[in-house]
């Protein structure tokens, strides 16, 4: 079977290099989970348990407070950019960004910090690139809950090495119209539920978009049409229209709220709520999600953006997000990290960590 090295292991940014090596498209992680488990299952101080593609190592060393570091190990569809690349102080690849440095740190502290001041808990799952039902965390939160459980957790997803806090949340809807069909030629006859859409696009261009401090954090609200489909044929009136949106909403709201809030936008017309996921407050009051902040040194910013940070706050345990990615270059070809952060994470993370 597959395996690292000690010496991989032992270095966070030859692990980036390997674990963005092995080709992990959501869906597809099974190799990347088996070799993640063979290094776990090589250190002696953690208890190893695995379901399905996700892997739960823990220390059981009695320390009061335990501290729990996630990372996905899956990425989107590969870009021919893969295997990575060096070139100076920056790695190549897909998924360097999003998030496989992130993982890279918490496999490396897993394996190398035998000696932690709390009892760790590391949890790499898959599938987290695609719909909410099939990602690993969530499905684990709902059938091993005991694994989430904790006093605080670190996410390390892409944040560019700042502290990011809370998270988003994301709701998606259709928004449809319908007509009467008819022949272009005789439109008059026919109702197009194209033009009707009009009106659900006049209301999003004339909508302001709310933004809101929570512990100091600005979160910004958007909400923005992101498909719309519609059409027959070259000549015939269409009797339908749908218009797809997606709402990025502060974590002050709930899910409930915003589906109100929504269904108010857009009164009168037909809304159909397809996805959502809320958001996690920032918790910066909590004494653990202080003490780290004030590790890291800089003040801790919103993170605009939807992360697993909300199933750890759902599970009651507050969560942070810090990582040497750079979520403006999640996803994109030319994806990319710059090695200083992955260094400077590792070092950050074991100096919190240990004695």
């Amino acid at each position: 079977m597959e395996t690292l090295s000690a010496a991989t292991v032992a270095d966070p940014v030859e692990l980036t290099r390997a674990l963005v090596d092995i080709e992990s498209v959501s869906g597809d992680e099974e190799r990347i989970t088996d070799v993640v488990e063979a290094a776990l299952r090589g250190a002696g101080h953690l208890a190893v348990e695995r379901d399905g593609n996700v892997l739960l190592a823990r220390t059981e060393l009695g320390l009061g407070k335990r501290v729990a570091l996630a990372g996905h190990l899956d990425t989107v569809p590969i870009a021919d950019n893969v295997p990575a690349r060096i070139d100076g102080d920056v790695m190549w690849g897909c998924g360097t960004s999003d998030m496989k440095s992130g993982t890279a740190l918490a496999l490396h502290l897993a394996v190398t910090l035998a000696d932690p001041r709390y009892d760790l808990t590391y949890v790499f799952y898959d599938c987290e690139e695609i719909e909410a039902e099939r990602n690993g965390l969530n499905r684990i939160s709902r059938t091993r809950p005991e694994w989430l459980a904790a006093d605080f957790a670190i996410l390390l997803e892409p944040t560019y090495g700042e502290v990011e806090a809370g998270c988003q949340g994301t709701m998606r809807a259709s928004i449809t119209t319908t007509g009467v069909r008819a022949h272009a030629a005789r439109s008059w006859l026919g109702s197009n539920a194209i033009h009707a859409a009009g009106d659900a696009l006049d209301r999003l261009r004339r909508y302001e978009a709310r933004r809101v401090t929570i512990d100091g954090c600005e979160y910004r609200e958007g909400l923005n049409a992101v498909r719309i489909a519609g059409g027959v044929a070259g000549n015939v009136i269409p009797d339908e229209c749908v218009l797809d949106v997606n709402f990025r909403f502060a974590p002050d709201r709930s899910e409930a709220d915003a589906e109100a809030h929504l269904r108010e936008v857009f009164d009168g017309l037909d809304v159909t709520v397809t996805d959502s996921a809320p958001g996690a407050l920032p918790g910066l009051a909590d004494p653990a999600a202080a003490e780290f902040v004030a590790a890291i040194g800089r003040p801790a910013r919103a993170k605009l953006g939807w992360t697993d940070v909300a199933r750890f706050a759902a599970a009651g345990v507050p969560a942070l997000n810090y990582g040497p990615g750079d979520p403006n270059l999640a996803h994109k070809k030319d994806e990319r990290v710059e090695i200083p952060r992955i260094r400077t994470g590792a070092a950050a993370l074991r100096r919190w960590l240990g004695r």
